[in-house]
């Protein structure tokens, strides 16, 4: 058996079709034939060519590499990766059927496999940073890790207390084996990454209601923070203004697991903030929050903020240089500028 990686489009665009698909797809909407008539790397090069006749032949290589990979090297009883664009998490899946393809449906679906999403929303904090490297580009490879994955889920996706260190992702195809690309490390993606591990480590518990409220405070709200120990389903109490009798009146609830909240515990806050009579709650999760409460987001706009780790990182990069600097002290970042490069 063997572990890969497939992206849902370059912005996540299309990460809520795989997910309730329950399929994985080949997305290059040009490849307009059924790739199953093509078992020979030759005639699939060929194939490439032809449709991408500008291309460079780089690029040929490496889409040669992810199309042999999808259509021919790919099995039932694999592992795949989908790392999320919308959340710090990463989807966990089982293929459960063979290459298919689907004419009549749209090019970017048309070529797909069935899966089994057993571990949706594994916060990227609780893997391994030289198997998040791996997890870059490109669309669809192969990652050297699988064992090691699959201890993560016999122990409940608990993070590695002595992971291996080095790139994960072999450099070259090796006889008839899948061309798997030496993945492009994101500085941004891995610096997010670098301040999610410090504060997943650093700020637990009430330490974790503590920083968002100074988020609250240095956005301009006077704010209540309720005692260690049980609060009701009450962790801060907020709202604009020096003695905080402004509008929005804001109920908090922050969770510092690393676990994904359901729907019923974010239902449960709905019903809190009518106990405060306060028409506005935020929700903090540090592991983030399962499907079922995505889907719910448009209905709740008007009421509830949702913040996972990325929401909460960005709201502390905003207002970095107006926290508290006990806050600062405990959460040490610095500012860098480097040249952009496009994916």
């Amino acid at each position: 058996m063997a572990l890969w990686m497939n992206r849902a489009g370059s912005h996540g665009e299309w990460e809520q079709t795989f997910l309730q698909d329950e399929r994985i797809y080949l997305q290059w909407e040009e490849l307009n034939q059924n790739l199953s008539l093509i078992s020979d790397k030759k005639e699939l090069r060929e194939f490439l060519r032809q449709t991408y006749p500008d291309a460079p032949d780089g690029r040929i290589s490496s889409f040669l590499g992810q199309v042999w990979i999808f259509t021919q090297v790919m099995k039932p009883g694999d592992w795949v990766g989908l790392p999320s664009k919308t959340k710090r998490a990463i989807h966990f899946g089982e293929i459960t059927g063979p290459y298919e393809f689907d004419g009549t449906r749209d090019p970017r679906l048309r070529h797909f496999r069935s899966v089994k999403w057993f571990a949706p929303d594994i916060p990227r904090s609780s893997i391994s940073q030289d198997i998040l490297f791996a997890f870059g580009p490109p669309t669809i490879c192969g990652i050297d890790a699988e064992n090691r994955i699959r201890d993560m889920a016999k122990n409940g996706w608990q993070a590695e207390t002595s992971p291996s260190s080095g790139m994960l992702i072999p450099e070259m195809e090796a006889g008839d084996s899948a061309v798997v690309g030496q993945p492009a490390i994101s500085l941004e993606e891995w610096a997010r990454d670098k301040i999610a591990r410090w504060i997943g480590q650093r700020f637990k518990g009430h330490d974790m209601a503590w920083l968002v409220e100074e988020i609250l405070k240095a956005q301009g709200y006077t704010t209540h923070l309720s005692p260690e120990g049980p609060d009701y389903g009450v962790d801060i109490l907020a709202a604009p203004g020096p003695l905080g009798f402004g509008q929005p009146q804001l109920v908090v609830q922050v969770k510092s697991g690393d676990s994904p909240i359901d729907r019923a515990t974010v239902d449960q806050l709905v019903g809190t903030m009518r106990n405060f009579n306060a028409e506005h709650g935020l929700f903090v999760s540090w592991g983030g929050f399962k499907s079922s409460v995505d889907k719910e987001t448009a209905r709740q706009f008007f009421r509830v903020r949702l913040w996972g780790q990325d929401e909460l990182i960005q709201q502390i990069l905003d207002n970095y240089d107006k926290l508290d600097a006990a806050l600062r002290a405990e959460l040490p970042l610095k500012q860098i500028w480097t040249v952009a490069q496009p994916e």
